[in-house]
């Protein structure tokens, strides 16, 4: 099918990195895919040599002037252009339009998961959406995971790739560091400092790079800091192989890091009326963490106010490997995306 994909950037790694993520596997599975982004910058480090099968739209005012595909997708509930949908109306067969939620692990999404949602106003009235949700159950539309990805992760080495980034594999516990500017961060870095064991903490470009300085991190002790280079999507996901324990923020890298096998901490999107604190409740039912990780993760998230537990990865590591099996039990997305739009497609 020829698919539409609309992404408005607000967090410039997550809302283009989840939509790239969604299009090149589109694209790799033999789908046409145009991705219209508002602010298509990002792609040129997070994925700079493109994908089969997928072009990248400039969202501009007034709105480029393009038929519509087989399938609409507005990502996180972005309305495509007026232009656009007048043009999806006129047809002379409907697209399938469906709104690809964001993730989360809480009831509704079981609930919501493929709804239909009626327009009343506008070019489409009378026109039908349909709610997508990413998801952790069965019932939802899962999590993506590419169909090369065992394979790559088979034949990937670790000491070649920290060699490359000049950190030696010498039996250190090695982090990786991707987050927003978490008031607890001061604590993490001194708690490595004075760990029992040398610590490399790879620091990624961007906020967390900006957020270590801001606290006046620096290597000493215990602890060694290394600044990464902006990484694409692939050298991301080795990055998270290279490491024993993860940092993850937002959604992009949360997914990756439960797919990595390793521990990881996240940091959830903060949101003002902390409804952000009820979807991280949901994802820790999930989880079934040890007491101490969850205690980590409500201090990491500034839920409690209680300082950071000590890191025990090796105790941790067990939780990681069942949510590695947990989640590649689940639907993979690029797949239920597929089966979902032909059947209304069809209609």
């Amino acid at each position: 099918m020829f698919w539409d994909i609309f992404c408005r950037v607000i967090d410039n790694h997550g809302d283009a990195g989840v939509c790239w993520r969604v299009a090149a596997e589109l694209g790799a599975r033999g789908e046409r895919v145009r991705l219209w982004m508002d602010d298509p910058s990002p792609l040129r480090w997070m994925a700079p040599q493109g994908a089969p099968g997928v072009a990248v739209v400039p969202w501009t005012e007034p709105a480029p002037d393009l038929e519509p595909g087989e399938v609409v997708v507005e990502a996180f509930g972005c309305d495509p252009p007026d232009a656009f949908v007048a043009r999806m109306a006129a047809a002379p067969r409907r697209p399938a339009w469906l709104n690809l939620e964001y993730l989360s692990a809480e009831a509704y999404v079981e609930r919501s998961h493929g709804l239909p949602s009626p327009v009343m106003h506008g070019p489409a009235q009378g026109f039908t959406k349909h709610f997508f949700y990413p998801g952790f159950t069965a019932r939802t539309g899962g999590l993506l995971r590419e169909q090369d990805l065992a394979a790559r992760r088979a034949g990937f080495d670790r000491t070649a790739w920290l060699r490359r980034h000049g950190i030696a594999d010498d039996g250190a516990q090695v982090l990786s560091l991707f987050c927003y500017e978490p008031p607890a961060l001061p604590q993490l870095l001194q708690q490595l400092a004075g760990g029992s064991r040398t610590t490399h903490l790879l620091v990624t470009a961007g906020r967390a790079a900006a957020a270590v300085r801001a606290v006046g991190g620096r290597s000493g002790g215990r602890l060694q800091l290394h600044e990464l280079p902006l990484l694409s999507q692939r050298e991301y996901d080795h990055l998270l192989w290279s490491c024993d324990l993860n940092f993850v923020r937002g959604e992009d890298s949360f997914v990756r890091g439960l797919l990595a096998g390793v521990p990881s901490v996240w940091q959830i999107y903060p949101q003002q009326d902390e409804a952000h604190h009820a979807k991280l409740d949901a994802f820790l039912r999930w989880l079934q963490p040890p007491a101490d990780l969850r205690a980590f993760f409500l201090a990491w998230n500034g839920v409690t106010g209680e300082p950071l537990p000590a890191l025990d990865v090796p105790a941790w590591a067990p939780a990681a490997r069942r949510a590695l099996d947990q989640a590649q039990a689940l639907p993979e997305l690029a797949t239920e995306l597929l089966r979902f739009a032909a059947g209304r497609a069809r209609i």
